[in-house]
């Protein structure tokens, strides 16, 4: 298989969306309840259009179809799609703040191939290239192995309240170089 990586443009939304939801439905199962996922996935989980606009968020194609995403951030905002209020667009200063690595998810069908490991990649070449050198996440239960992996340290889990009430753990992880 070949996998080709490429920033994503903004007619790629769609196609992300669904992947996004695909994803969190098919990877996340062992990790959270059908109501956290669905959930997550109308007020949380999504694209990020502004990391589109800024250049900094990746697809991968296989066969012409997007089968993964991922990007990195040097705006404040440390997850969340365009539909999640909390949001700081204000810019990072890299000789004080971490850069964000944000929003990765792979379809199922071709998870653990080393789509992630090549975005992630991307995002810190690119980050360090823009005088990062500390980076900083908001992991899923299922990202926190994967991320782990990859040199980054876990913080103390944290509950993030849903837009209905519910809740959902997400992990904190930071990597320096």
């Amino acid at each position: 298989m070949t996998f080709l990586l490429r920033p994503a443009t903004a007619e790629d939304h769609a196609a992300i969306q669904q992947l996004i939801a695909v994803s969190a439905r098919g990877l996340s199962a062992h990790d959270y309840t059908v109501k956290q996922i669905e959930s997550a996935l109308r007020g949380t989980y999504g694209l990020d259009s502004q990391l589109i606009k800024d250049g900094t968020y990746f697809v991968v194609e296989l066969d012409r179809k997007i089968v993964g995403c991922g990007g990195w951030s040097r705006r404040h905002t440390a997850f969340g799609g365009d539909q999640f209020g909390a949001r700081n667009d204000a810019l990072l200063d890299p000789a004080f703040d971490a850069a964000k690595i944000r929003a990765f998810f792979v379809h199922p069908d071709v998870a653990r191939q080393g789509i992630a490991k090549l975005i992630l990649q991307r995002c810190e070449h690119d980050a360090m290239a823009n005088d990062f050198r500390r980076f900083e996440l908001i992991a899923t239960l299922p990202g926190l192995r994967f991320y782990a992996t990859q040199g980054y340290t876990a913080g103390l889990p944290i509950q993030h309240l849903l837009e209905d009430g519910l809740t959902i753990d997400f992990v904190p992880m930071r990597k320096s170089f």
